[in-house]
């Protein structure tokens, strides 16, 4: 607990100069408060005793007084409500940018176990309500605690007994609050997760749109939609239940004081213990101690939804990447690509059973080599250990040589290239979509990988050409344009091996062959695995590996592997 607000104080560090003058603001605003009842209570008692004209002087001077104390609280609020908020903001600036840092580093294996809406909530709600926690919580505690100690000595200076019989409420209130809290948090912990439910449903029903609606099943997420959102009410009528009775209750206490101040401070009046101008003036200064208690009120909501959201945010930041460099990693400019799999043993959970179990692969580099077998087999995996999406549970990997976890990260994903079956092309132009491969290209850079891709025609012949906006995941090309413009991209990054994840497999026969001459154009001097689904597109590789739950089943040419009669025979016989 101590490490977490060691934490979430230092998000201040940066801000310390607008921190303290928020909190500076804050007492100055505080001591008005308390000092013009004070000044009320001087001209009740001592000022219109005197004579007309001398009292009628001293009231204006008082008056203009107490117009530039207003005046220097209107400042003082204006300050805190401004640049409180600016300072908030800027710390949601900065918790935003490290968490959004942090899902960057975060591997395949936490994304695999996680829903993109949730981990967005994080981003915006969550953050949105720490920051406003960060601004008005110390605010508030500052402003309620001076108001609160300074009304009970001034009213103790006036009046003792009225003073104990008025702040014998406080343990009352302490006590209520406290259990109300208790439950409160809870309620708002379980609310923060039915919304991230609700986000993650909505990304989930809009990104697969277009399934929706070719299904007709507009309807069903209506009602998957509906399902959701009336847990996220229930758990809203929790929270607001305590919340209700929490606010009631503190209302009618504090509603009490007064009743009891005024009963009291009368009885002690007609025994001549106190005077009518004293009563006025702890009249006065009751909304001084009551307004303290609605600033907690309103701070207890507030840390309920900070502290919350701030815990839900450390979930993210304390999960530590299982794919990072190690500490004696080398940094590699160039390589041959030589690819070599030493006895490699994978699974995705630790429970489930291996997906590779003792893979031994030696590829030479420049060598093209096509992987085959049924779905399951491990085709996609074996090729994702390669760039490190995922690590070894045995064995290693080896590049020229050298154990890919000896390498950078960054510069052995630089040295690999991969086009995919499901493309991901970003709500940019083409232009900035082809550049993804490599940041700092030119537009001529561009344009170059675009024609060694046979994409430039399609492109050319689009309304803005290069500057055409594609939509959201390009879809407003073609199956065939959207690999192209990938394959395109991996021209661009220039690697020294090339990853093919049945890259053709969701086209037509006309765009197959336009992005298959594009992949064997791309494949001319780098070592290449293709991962095949349709096997007439790899009879002319140099090796083809037969990849089942046995390991490397067979390796051969098309020929040499038709002729043994084996898996591949049954593999290409019955598709």
């Amino acid at each position: 607990m101590e490490h977490k607000w060691k934490r979430l104080v230092g998000y201040y560090r940066p801000y310390r100069v607008l921190f303290f003058a928020d909190l500076l603001f804050a007492v100055l605003g505080a001591g008005v408060s308390l000092g013009i009842p004070l000044i009320v209570r001087y001209i009740t008692t001592n000022v219109i005793i005197l004579p007309g004209n001398e009292a009628l002087q001293i009231i204006a001077k008082l008056g203009a007084v107490m117009l530039a104390m207003v005046a220097l609280e209107c400042y003082c609020n204006f300050f805190i409500a401004y640049y409180g908020h600016i300072m908030g903001a800027k710390i949601e600036h900065d918790m935003r940018n490290e968490i959004f840092e942090h899902y960057q580093k975060l591997s395949f294996t936490f994304f695999d176990n996680q829903k993109v809406g949730q981990l967005l909530s994080r981003v915006t709600t969550d953050l949105f309500d720490i920051s406003e926690l960060l601004h008005h919580g110390p605010e508030d505690v500052v402003i309620s605690v001076i108001k609160f100690v300074g009304s009970f000595v001034i009213l103790s200076q006036i009046n003792l007994t009225l003073t104990l019989i008025t702040f014998a409420f406080v343990p009352v209130i302490a006590i209520y609050a406290f259990v109300l809290n208790k439950k409160m948090k809870v309620a708002f912990k379980t609310n923060r997760a039915r919304i991230a439910d609700i986000n993650s449903q909505i990304e989930d029903s809009l990104s697969g749109v277009r399934a929706v609606k070719s299904f007709g099943n507009e309807t069903i997420e209506m009602e998957k939609f509906r399902s959701g959102n009336e847990r996220f009410v229930e758990s809203k009528r929790r929270s607001y239940w305590y919340m209700g009775w929490y606010n009631s209750g503190l209302g009618a206490l504090t509603t009490l004081v007064s009743i009891v101040v005024l009963v009291a401070g009368t009885a002690l009046i007609t025994t001549q213990r106190m005077a009518v101008a004293d009563l006025v003036t702890f009249l006065l200064y009751i909304n001084n101690f009551t307004e303290p208690v609605k600033k907690l009120i309103n701070f207890t909501e507030q840390f309920q939804n900070g502290y919350t959201g701030y815990e839900r945010f450390l979930e993210i930041m304390d999960v530590e990447p299982d794919i990072t460099d190690a500490e004696d990693a080398v940094s590699v400019d160039t390589v041959k690509g030589e690819i070599e799999f030493d006895d490699v043993s994978f699974k995705y959970e630790a429970k489930q059973d291996s997906v590779l179990s003792h893979i031994n692969l030696k590829v030479d580099a420049g060598e093209y080599v096509a992987i085959v077998g049924s779905s399951g087999g491990g085709k996609t995996t074996l090729c994702s250990l390669i760039p490190r999406f995922y690590d070894v549970d045995a064995g290693k990997i080896l590049l020229d040589g050298q154990d890919i976890r000896k390498i950078k990260l960054k510069d052995l994903r630089r040295q690999i290239g991969i086009v995919q079956q499901d493309v991901y092309l970003f709500a940019e132009n083409i232009m900035e979509n082809i550049r993804y491969g490599r940041p700092d290209a030119t537009d001529e850079e561009v344009i170059r990988a675009a024609k060694l891709a046979n994409a430039d025609t399609f492109i050319s012949q689009l309304p803005d050409g290069y500057l055409t906006d594609i939509g959201q995941r390009g879809v407003k090309l073609s199956g065939g344009q959207k690999q192209r413009l990938s394959i395109a991209r991996v021209f661009l990054k220039n690697p020294a091996i090339l990853i093919f994840d049945e890259a053709t497999s969701a086209l037509d026969n006309e765009s197959e062959k336009i992005v298959q001459d594009s992949m064997e154009q791309l494949a001319k001097g780098r070592t290449t695995f293709v991962i095949a689904h349709r096997l007439s597109t790899i009879r002319n590789a140099g090796r083809i590996l037969v990849l089942t739950a046995n390991g490397i089943e067979e390796e051969g040419t098309h020929e040499e592997l038709l002729a043994k009669g084996g898996a591949y025979a049954k593999l290409y016989h019955s598709r």
